[in-house]
């Protein structure tokens, strides 16, 4: 039987069962293929009229069998094979093939009761199943013994009064459900109905023969030996206690058959963690599972690159997740406990390689986040630097005759401090993620600080002892410098406005001023957002927060009343 046949849909989603879309008037079919059935074993045993009756319900079956698609075109070698083996069972009158077909009915239609969902075709299927076993079991049965002596009353009610069964099914009415609506047989319930009911055959036959006893004693005991097997496989099936259960091991064994689920899961957890770059993952893990002896190879696609490791081979599935899609090739189909690992595993690989994906682009993103945070900081620097620059050009381009030993002082306290941040500024452009903190003495810091701003309007205080106390100079000078010329901008607005300095343990700065205060409409987000404002009060003051903030220490807006205008840097904590 083909396997295009056996399986029309995809084999993932339908691998415990085959979904088939039903014929119509399914129930006369039904029906008719038991009729004719019955005729033929019943009543024309030798009879050649019986054998014209078996090839019809072959026939029927053909059109009734809910295994693959009946309007699907069989190629013509294959139709004679169906054709020879209809022609084979109806003329070969063997009773041992009659009561193995008849069993594999029993299965076929045990196996869609699970299935069903409309209680007429429920009650049919019951119907049938009910009939197929009490015709094995009381008339083709005790044919296959050879002192067999059929008894007029069992002939009686075999003839006449098993034939109401179908007769009943001819009269139940189609269900309203649609026409097109899917078949689903169960593979491991048939499988399980045709093995009990073979056991049943079997066991009853060899207790008759071996104990040269009646049938229906034989009979008896096999039913009570199977009906105490499958209690106890119930028990076992989940017992209470320590132990699982067979329900527990087949699950187990369902679930590592024909792959290592769990060593490949490993190994692929391992990989991830060995291997950062997500091509190069995917490549390494579906070369490592090119050791599955059932497969021989795997081709990849995604939004950033394609491959292939292996060969291709005749059978191929795919999957997909969000942005991969793997195929897998093979030499033959692979069997539905292999497809639902192969499901598994390739949404795990599919998972990881998501994962590594989304972590490489948190990389490049904090690493362009780090460009772009170190770019607007030394982008202030520098525009602190120019302004510094403007003022000993300004003092130049104003000084008079008696004026050079001033200028000349001017020159030596700004040029080298403005030579030495723009080397820092420098250093920064070569590698902006990594920034190093270099801590100086306070007492040295604070007196250049003073040495530079000297002739100023600022004044300096010490709020303690500055005695051994270190601080980072880099952000220190970087805040300094930003809120003394916020201060000094005010100071050209009002000449009586005074700026003071407060360097205390901690290390603490504290920048005050008597001016007007921050704008109720901006102090909640002039350290915490650029804020365009032409006093520039805005993107300076947000990256010297955000600059103390990954120094490990706070700039904040200690007091804002009108004449007491205070920013306070110290450490967090």
């Amino acid at each position: 039987m083909p396997d295009e046949l056996l399986n029309p849909a995809n084999p993932p989603e339908n691998m415990p069962a085959a979904s088939v879309v039903p014929p119509r008037h399914r129930n006369l079919l039904l029906a008719g293929m038991l009729l004719t059935l019955h005729g033929a074993i019943a009543w024309g045993t030798g009879e050649w009229w019986a054998r014209s009756l078996l090839l019809a319900h072959f026939g029927l079956f053909l059109i009734w069998q809910p295994v693959w698609r009946g309007e699907r075109q069989i190629p013509l070698t294959r139709a004679l094979l169906v054709l020879c083996l209809g022609v084979f069972f109806a003329v070969s009158g063997n009773w041992w093939l009659v009561a193995t077909w008849m069993a594999v009915l029993f299965g076929l239609i045990g196996g869609g009761v699970p299935g069903t969902v409309g209680r007429s075709e429920r009650l049919v299927s019951i119907l049938a199943a009910i009939y197929l076993v009490t015709m094995l079991l009381m008339w083709v049965v005790p044919q296959l013994f050879t002192s067999y002596d059929s008894d007029l009353g069992v002939s009686g009610f075999v003839r006449y009064g098993l034939p109401l069964l179908p007769l009943v099914i001819l009269a139940i009415p189609e269900s309203g459900r649609r026409t097109d609506a899917p078949v689903i047989v169960d593979l491991f319930y048939s499988v399980v109905l045709f093995l009990l009911v073979a056991a049943l055959v079997l066991g009853s036959f060899v207790i008759q023969v071996v104990s040269q006893g009646q049938y229906l004693l034989g009979l008896a005991q096999a039913l009570m030996v199977i009906s105490l097997l499958l209690v106890g496989l119930s028990w076992l099936w989940n017992p209470r206690g320590e132990f699982g259960g067979i329900g527990t091991l087949l699950s187990r064994y369902l679930l590592g058959m024909g792959l290592p689920f769990e060593q490949r899961m490993r190994r692929l957890a391992e990989l991830a963690q060995t291997e950062t770059r997500p091509e190069q993952f995917l490549r390494g893990a579906l070369i490592d599972m090119l050791e599955l002896p059932w497969v021989t190879g795997f081709g990849w696609t995604s939004a950033w690159s394609s491959g292939t490791v292996g060969r291709e081979a005749a059978h191929a599935e795919q999957y997909e997740t969000d942005s991969l899609r793997v195929t897998v090739y093979a030499p033959r189909p692979f069997s539905p406990a292999v497809l639902l690992h192969l499901k598994l595993l390739m949404q795990m690989v599919g998972h990881f390689y998501e994962a590594q994906r989304r972590e490489q682009l948190r990389r490049q993103s904090a690493y362009t986040q780090a460009i772009y945070e170190t770019g607007a900081r030394l982008t202030h620097d520098v525009k602190n630097l120019l302004q510094s620059l403007h003022s000993i050009c300004a003092a130049a381009e104003m000084r008079g005759v008696d004026d050079d030993t001033a200028f000349r002082a001017l020159v030596q306290r700004q040029l080298p401090q403005i030579a030495q941040r723009l080397g820092s500024a420098l250093d920064k452009l070569k590698s902006p993620a990594t920034s190093a903190v270099n801590e100086i003495d306070a007492v040295i810091w604070w007196q250049g600080l003073q040495a530079r701003y000297a002739g100023s309007v600022l004044r300096f205080r010490e709020g303690g002892a500055l005695t051994g106390m270190r601080l980072p100079a880099e952000l220190f000078d970087s805040t300094a410098a930003t809120l003394i010329e916020n201060a000094l901008y005010k100071t050209a607005q009002d000449d009586e406005l005074q700026v003071t300095l407060t360097l205390s343990p901690g290390p603490r700065l504290r920048i005050c001023d008597t001016g007007v205060p921050v704008a109720p409409a901006i102090v909640d987000q002039i350290l915490a957002a650029p804020v365009a404002s032409e006093s520039g009060l805005g993107v300076g003051l947000f990256q010297a927060a955000k600059f103390a903030e990954q120094s490990g220490y706070v700039l904040a807006l200690a007091d804002n009343r009108r004449g007491n205008v205070c920013f306070e840097l110290a450490r967090r904590g």
